[in-house]
């Protein structure tokens, strides 16, 4: 057995979904997740947890994938373990969130649980006001204070509001002033994904009120 998720592009019609799992079929894999990403414009942004025989047949999954009309492979990465599930990995950090005993370990829990969840470059939470990072899961590429702070300045404001440009992605924790940044490079953190990292925060920002 080896695990593939695989993001793609589909047109938001009846049926489309079923010819992709029609072609992965044919390969002699199974789809064991979907998660719905982003929809709108008519297209559907979704990623597939796929169960494939053997992980040397993984480029012809993908030229299997392809051939439905209108679908496009965006990205293809292993599992990050047999039982991967975003839905469940979720909420064991939400419970590891409320568990935590100050605001401060509830921050760290954050940027360190969301970094992994979406397995991203680094993950940071900044007080913009004074230029400086309250807590970081971080990377070798990950950018200033000053510059994260720039940037949260320069995306708005406004309680639970999130932004993203390229790569970057923030949310608010108005109870703490502070924002917590994330960055992807390698993929954009879709809709479904920045809600999720929204009410992760906002979990970890309820702390204050204790």
């Amino acid at each position: 057995m080896a695990l593939f998720v695989v993001r793609v592009w589909l047109p938001d019609r009846p049926g489309a979904l079923g010819a992709v799992a029609s072609r992965i079929g044919a390969v002699r894999a199974d789809v064991v997740g979907i998660d719905i990403l982003e929809r709108g414009g008519g297209r559907a942004v979704d990623e597939l947890t796929i169960d494939l025989d053997d992980a040397r047949h993984v480029d012809l999954l993908i030229q299997e994938i392809a051939q439905v009309d209108g679908v496009d492979v965006e990205h293809v990465r292993p599992a990050r373990s047999a039982y991967s599930d975003r839905a469940v990995e979720s909420l064991e950090l939400s419970a590891r969130i409320v568990d935590s005993s100050s605001v401060q370990e509830a921050l760290d829990v954050l940027v360190l649980g969301v970094r992994d969840l979406f397995d991203s470059d680094w993950a940071a939470v900044i007080d913009p006001a004074e230029g400086r990072t309250v807590a970081v899961a971080g990377g070798a590429e990950m950018p200033s204070a000053e510059w994260l702070a720039a940037f949260v300045i320069g995306t708005g404001h406004g309680e639970g509001a999130y932004a993203a440009v390229d790569e970057l992605a923030r949310t608010t924790l108005p109870r703490q002033a502070a924002e917590l940044v994330v960055s992807r490079q390698h993929l954009p953190l879709r809709d479904a994904e920045r809600r999720i990292m929204s009410t992760l925060a906002n979990m970890a920002d309820r702390h204050a009120e204790r």
